[in-house]
């Protein structure tokens, strides 16, 4: 510790990016050779190649993930904000094309996408962080009815006008608080925020991995059986147990202490697991089962089923490290 503690900030952020790519290319490694050994039966062939292809799938996702991050770590704050961006951009399009819109809509969706998403941005990139926290809420909220009332359509308007503004403050306004983390200056703490965003999405994964299986090991006694079946407090609760339990053993690259770290950890994976369960009833609302629907043509991927948790986790864990610490508003 005393030897970490003495490195430059670069250095640090340098190691963590070391250690992280260092653990997939094992974990990689593993898997795989784990996949050629052979089995006994068909039965067991058969079960072992549908495993494999489920993980290389989440694998996959990791190194992207990964990737991305050291990426937007790389390119600087410009960079950063740039890349969860097009992120926000590519996700708020797989959402709007899976919700029922018309043409009275287009003039609404094209300040979505090109005046409030590259502003909220835009405001980010430059530490105003006061017009940040109410920008979408307030002026965004406005904004996109009165765009929509001029278009002269009032059928099912309030219907379609909640649809676009739930999706813009979820695919813009949650995760523009990702790269937020990156600019937040602590005390003491100055160009370690890749750390802030490492502990984010490593509280978010393990809450949710934990959850996922205690979901599918334990009794279910779903609480929303019209939702979700799969979703029960007792699980929840186990989720936001390791998330909270993950941040407790990740304090030291905070500045945050052992006790600040599991309180901030614990609404994070809270949020994140309740955020999970809006997201499904969401999907069920739209009559998909994933956002990456493949069955029809509308350019989805699934980007949002994987960051969807994370939209909601960010933003709580960003205003509640600013509220406890009384970070200043904004940077000018």
């Amino acid at each position: 510790m005393r030897w970490l503690k003495s490195l430059a900030a670069s250095e640090q952020v340098a190691l963590l990016f070391v250690v992280l790519f260092g653990l997939l290319m094992l974990l990689t490694a593993g898997l795989f050779l784990n996949s050629l050994r052979e089995r006994e039966d068909e039965e067991a062939r058969r079960a072992s190649e549908l495993t494999w292809e489920r993980v290389r799938r989440d694998l996959r996702a990791a190194w992207i993930g990964g990737s991305m991050f050291w990426v937007a770590w790389i390119s600087g704050p410009l960079g950063a904000t740039l890349l969860f961006a097009l992120f926000s951009f590519l996700a708020l399009r797989e959402f709007i094309t899976l919700m029922q819109t018309q043409r009275s809509d287009h003039r609404t969706l094209i300040v979505a996408f090109f005046v409030l998403l590259p502003v909220q941005y835009m405001i980010c990139g430059t530490r105003f962080f006061d017009l940040f926290t109410v920008f979408l809420p307030v002026y965004g909220f406005l904004v996109l009815p009165i765009v929509s009332a001029l278009a002269d359509d009032p059928t099912r308007f309030l219907e379609r006008n909640a649809k676009i503004q739930w999706g813009v403050m979820v695919c813009v306004y949650g995760l523009s608080h990702a790269p937020a983390l990156l600019l937040l200056e602590f005390p003491g703490f100055t160009g370690r925020g890749a750390f802030l965003l490492f502990f984010l999405v490593m509280v978010v994964a393990a809450s949710q991995i934990a959850q996922e299986i205690a979901t599918r090991t334990m009794r279910r006694r779903p609480v929303v059986r019209r939702i979700s079946r799969s979703f029960s407090m007792r699980a929840w609760w186990i989720g936001t147990a390791t998330g909270s339990l993950a941040g407790l053993g990740l304090y030291w690259i905070t500045p945050f202490k052992a006790g600040q770290a599991l309180a901030m950890a614990f609404v994070t994976a809270a949020a994140a697991g309740f955020g999970g369960l809006v997201m499904k009833a969401l999907k069920k609302d739209a009559g998909v089962r994933y956002w990456g629907n493949r069955s029809s043509i509308t350019g989805a991927v699934g980007l949002l089923d994987r960051i969807a948790v994370l939209c909601f986790a960010a933003p709580v864990f960003f205003h509640s490290a600013r509220w406890y610490f009384q970070l200043p508003l904004g940077y000018r």
